[in-house]
């Protein structure tokens, strides 16, 4: 499996607080059968480490974590702002692993008003947008099928392995569903923040995943597609299906 969304490089964001941490963090990824992480600290008003500085980071985890064995590449999540085709240009933000790939988020509890904007100048650039784990966003949870009119204009999707257990909430959870079943994600990520929370609980995690889509749709999203991200190729996705509004299923 390939983790296309993490928080492990340690002191830059809320993810990873130490090398120690990190190291951990590696250490259960790997047991777990991830053979390559995409790190992907936070691009914010919060958090601006510099892409130089988290490199420097990222080759001192690399040459302490050589015995674990895991294969790591930059990246970062990216807060939706006006200057966001800006800042990577700039290199004060990088695209998964220097890919035309961008792994951006929104705010949670309201639709950001700039969205259609930023994606159009996204796309413009030539790059890929990934809306990171849309089942945690009240909007999407709200009408899971806003995803249908964005997939139709190039945006892809990449959901948290979590939500299924119902990390996030019965919300997140219940809506993660409805984007699975229906083919409107992508990738599956970890989002994983700190030691002994997701990459502990991936046995279950994958457990239920396979029951709720099958095993080919689950390695799609967990390893055939992220590999296509590192190895910067066009994705070809299956057709969305919209949810129908009944009571019932709308629910959960």
């Amino acid at each position: 499996m390939i983790d296309v969304h993490c928080h492990l490089v340690y002191g830059v964001d809320d993810g990873s607080t130490s090398l120690n941490e990190t190291l951990q963090m590696l250490k259960e990824a790997k047991n777990v059968g991830f053979t390559d992480i995409i790190l992907t600290p936070h691009f914010s008003n919060y958090f601006q480490v510099s892409a130089e500085e988290i490199s420097k980071r990222i080759e001192e985890i690399k040459r302490e974590s050589q015995a674990i064995g895991i294969n790591l590449y930059q990246g970062n999540e990216i807060y939706i702002t006006s200057t966001l085709i800006d800042d990577l240009n700039n290199k004060k933000s990088v695209s998964l692993n220097n890919s035309k790939y961008v792994l951006f988020e929104v705010p949670m509890h309201n639709s950001t008003y700039n969205v259609d904007e930023v994606i159009y100048d996204i796309l413009n650039a030539g790059k890929v947008p990934i809306l990171a784990h849309p089942e945690r966003y009240d909007f999407v949870q709200s009408d899971p099928n806003w995803l249908l009119n964005y997939i139709d204009r190039g945006v892809l999707f990449q959901s948290n392995y979590a939500s299924i257990v119902g990390r996030y909430g019965k919300e997140a959870k219940e809506t993660v569903k409805k984007l699975l079943t229906h083919s409107m994600i992508h990738f599956l990520g970890s989002d994983n923040h700190k030691p002994n929370t997701v990459y502990a609980e991936m046995p279950e995690i994958l457990n239920k995943l396979e029951k709720l889509i099958g095993p080919n749709y689950l390695k799609t999203l967990s390893l055939d597609n992220p590999q296509k991200i590192l190895n910067n190729e066009n994705i070809e996705i299956d057709d969305p299906e919209e949810i129908r509004k009944t009571w019932k299923f709308w629910r959960g």
